[in-house]
């Protein structure tokens, strides 16, 4: 039998690792690799034929990898990290793995601030149902594929890219979907001006064979266009965008939910489109897509169907199940405008119900450089519970607390919110509360899912 050229992942189970590790499976690599804690992706690896250990031991490693990549989850005190650098064996990060495979394609980059993970979801699905057969990475699972990765033989890659930590700097890409820039990561970027360096560096990469797809609704965004020498196309709710969006409306659940826009490129009418995914800010993810897609030259009415027919991917405003008859939703938002964003949604989708959200706030330094801007992103809920921070791996606390939170958004909204410290007694709490809500949203990138699961679960069990 043939010796496969061996490669090990340590934290192979993240949602970005786990499908690098499905990618280089396919082009037929020996994949081992190890993790702890939620063994989410273990099934799906297995089923791959690709080896997981569910703990770290220097035992683990064979002899003969090539290469290993480690989650950003992990550093040098890891076990298996130490061990790979003893042997000397080269370690790349995610980032820099993923960039490794992107500029080996026409690769396609989904890059700003929100919405990366829907647009790279969206446009991935509807170019493998146009058969461009993409590979594609998402980060988070795609309703229909069941999974967050495309395993394509076409010649496109195409890759939700974070701009964190710089991690753009590992990426050529062929085009650009820049979606929006607000301030984040301010743990890293010390101002929005180093915050916006990123991009603007970015955008220089893109050919000029390529597009940037830029927001045009802010002034931001363009800015950083600015520094791009390849073909610029706008989209957006303005006069001056080149794909306009017109006409949009949003149904209520009652009237079926979808979403219905036309959009206008120069004088001519691309028509109707509709798109079953919840708020505003989806409706300009799809537009960014039509966009490309249209600039590509690809056919008008398969890309219409490809999108009516998307279904999201899950953490975004997904309907988890039923607690008695309220209607438990979980979404991602963790930035003042994606919740604003998301409780608008949420209020144009349900506008008689009673709405009260579960709010995560996702990391100590996050929380307090926007704080101001937290306190004043919930008036589309009726009620907001807000829980302990979630301190990333790189810090365990910090000065601010969301009691802060709680007093702030208090200020502008009296009574509207309420300090609960922990996941368990927050169950409690809304299990106590039952009928005052008709409509229940957990919010946040840490692990607020587990209280929407809890109460659906709570409810199969009665």
């Amino acid at each position: 039998m043939e010796n496969r050229r061996k490669i090990y992942i340590v934290g192979i189970e993240g949602s970005g690792t786990s499908a690098l590790a499905q990618i280089y499976a396919s082009m037929g690599y020996e994949v081992l690799g190890s993790d702890n804690g939620d063994h989410f992706y273990w099934r799906v690896l297995e089923g791959k034929n690709i080896k997981v250990f569910q703990n770290f031991d220097k035992k683990n490693i064979p002899d003969g990898i090539e290469f290993a990549i480690k989650s950003s989850a992990f550093n040098d005190d890891n076990v298996e990290i130490a061990e790979l650098k003893k042997r000397g064996i080269r370690i790349y990060s995610y980032s820099e793995a993923l960039g490794r495979l992107f500029n080996e394609k026409a690769g396609i980059a989904v890059c700003g601030t929100h919405g990366k993970t829907t647009t790279t979801a969206l446009l991935a699905d509807v170019m493998l149902k146009l058969n461009a057969s993409p590979i594609a990475l998402v980060g988070s699972q795609v309703a229909d594929w069941k999974t967050n990765v495309l395993l394509g033989k076409g010649e496109y890659f195409i890759a939700e890219a974070d701009e964190y930590q710089n991690k753009l700097q590992y990426y050529n890409p062929w085009s650009v979907i820049l979606t929006s820039v607000d301030w984040d990561h301010p743990d890293f970027f010390v101002n929005f001006s180093s915050y916006k360096d990123v991009f603007r560096e970015f955008v220089k990469k893109i050919p000029i064979t390529g597009f940037l797809v830029v927001w045009g609704d802010s002034s931001d965004t363009l800015e950083i266009a600015e520094n791009a020498r390849c073909p610029v196309v706008t989209y957006g709710f303005g006069e001056d965008n080149y794909y306009r969006i017109v006409n949009h409306e949003q149904k209520s659940m009652e009237k079926g939910g979808t979403q219905s826009f036309e959009i206008v490129c120069e004088d001519k009418n691309l028509g109707n489109f509709e798109i079953a995914l919840v708020g505003r800010h989806n409706v300009l993810n799809a537009a960014s897509v039509i966009a490309l897609c249209f600039e590509m030259k690809l056919d008008i009415e398969k890309i219409r169907k490809a999108i009516k027919e998307f279904k999201g991917t899950s953490r975004r405003f997904e309907k988890v199940g039923m607690f008695q008859d309220v209607i438990v939703i979980d979404d991602y938002a963790h930035h003042p405008d994606e919740i604003k964003a998301t409780l608008q949604g949420a209020r144009g989708y349900f506008p008689e119900k009673n709405i009260w959200t579960v709010f995560h706030p996702h990391t100590f330094t996050r929380t307090k450089a926007l704080l101001q801007e937290f306190s004043q992103s919930f008036e589309d809920t009726d009620r907001v519970i807000v829980i302990d921070i979630y301190g990333s791996v790189r810090e365990l606390h910090g000065g601010i607390s969301s009691k802060d939170l709680v007093e702030l958004i208090n200020k502008y909204l009296p009574g509207r919110a309420d300090y609960i410290p922990t996941m368990d007694e927050a169950v409690r709490y809304l299990v106590e509360t039952y009928g005052r809500y008709d409509v229940l949203i957990t919010m946040g990138a840490g692990d607020v899912w587990k209280i929407a699961k809890k109460l659906v679960e709570i409810n199969k069990q009665n």
